[in-house]
């Protein structure tokens, strides 16, 4: 039997990982059993933790971006196929990565097309970086970066306008008309994975639908190499100790005191994505843009001792990055709490070298 694979890609801050979460809990609802399949250009990823406190099975495809490392997702694939008996899989690109009907969907429907059958690709766009680069902006990037944006949305079956909670219902209907002007080809929807709306919708099409990867985009791959090397990329571990801490109000403390620190440098920033786990309890940072965008949930954890995950996607050289939040960590812990690195890796991601990339459609017949 065929297994159900949903790719969900879409830039750095859009709103996937919780995607992937809250259709994983609807589908399992409906008694599907799913598969999600994480990824990154290194370990320790916070989207893994993430999705691992859910009920579905997690695998994580790290040291690049599945379109350089095929064999990496193919296992991923069977791993969740044999072990977690996965009849629906979720997969969740690198947010810098594009061009994967070219590199993904094509190779797929060409050499495993009696084990797979692939949805429409789904791309989230954050609505306010989307106003901005639809009004010929670069939504808060460098030029290179926002040419991602764009190239991922050229390619996009589905394109779905997310965090729809944020924005007024006639701006998004605005939103929506304009998105499906410039992208003809693709079916626009419009999701909020707070409230829930607009996720039925979604999964009933990506689940029924088979016309994948309909369109390849012409990507420049010295532009995209650009887009994706003026990112600072830092994932890192942290054993924290101390006595009584209050661990949403240090997360809050951090998370803040990261933000004012890329705002005062004029960074822009893809995102910051903390967790942090005490007795089992979690406690979930996001930092998408200016002090504004950040968002800390979860329970007030007052306890001794907590393991801390945090990835930064910062517009600044890595080592820049790894200064402002070292010096950053060591004001919010300020002697009180005691740190032990258990994990740390700081680079800029080297050029994309897809294993495969398809020059033509595969048709499904």
């Amino acid at each position: 039997m065929k297994t159900r694979l949903i790719l969900v890609g879409g830039f750095l801050g859009a709103g996937k990982t919780t995607l992937l979460a809250e259709a994983a809990r609807e589908l399992a609802a409906r008694g599907q059993r799913v598969g999600l399949i994480t990824n990154d250009q290194a370990p320790e990823l916070v989207d893994t933790v993430f999705l691992s406190t859910g009920e579905a099975s997690v695998q994580e495809v790290s040291g690049s971006c599945f379109c350089c490392n095929f064999p990496g997702l193919l296992s991923a694939m069977s791993k969740l196929r044999s072990e977690a008996k996965a009849d629906v899989l979720i997969a969740e690109p690198v947010g810098s990565c594009t061009d994967l009907s070219a590199t993904i969907i094509q190779p797929l429907r060409e050499l495993h097309r009696g084990e797979v059958d692939v949805a429409p690709l789904s791309v989230l766009t954050d609505p306010n970086r989307l106003q901005d680069i639809l009004d010929g902006g670069l939504g808060g990037l460098h030029p290179s970066a926002a040419y991602i944006f764009r190239k991922q949305m050229e390619e996009a079956d589905i394109l779905v306008i997310s965090k729809s909670d944020l924005i007024e219902p006639a701006q998004l209907e605005d939103l929506k008309a304009r998105v499906a002007k410039e992208l003809p080809l693709a079916s626009v929807f419009c999701i909020s994975a707070k409230t829930g709306d607009g996720l039925e919708v979604w999964l009933a099409e990506v689940m029924a639908r088979t016309d994948a990867g309909r369109q390849l985009a012409e990507v420049d791959y010295d532009i995209y190499a650009e887009g994706e090397a003026v990112l600072g990329w830092l994932n890192a571990t942290f054993a924290l100790r101390g006595a009584e801490v209050n661990w949403l109000s240090f997360a809050e403390e951090f998370l803040n005191g990261l933000s004012k620190r890329f705002d005062t440098a004029n960074a822009s920033v893809g995102h910051v994505k903390l967790i942090i786990d005490a007795d089992g309890q979690n406690i979930v940072g996001n930092l998408t843009g200016r002090k504004e965008t950040v968002s800390v949930r979860g329970s007030t954890l007052v306890g001794t001792n907590c393991r801390l995950t945090l990835n930064a996607r910062v517009e600044m050289p890595p080592e820049t990055v790894e200064a402002i939040v070292q010096e950053v960590l060591a004001l919010s812990t300020d002697g009180r709490i005691h740190t032990t690195t258990l994990a740390w890796r700081c680079l800029s991601p080297g050029r994309p070298m897809p294993t495969y990339r398809y020059d033509r459609l595969i048709a499904l017949s």
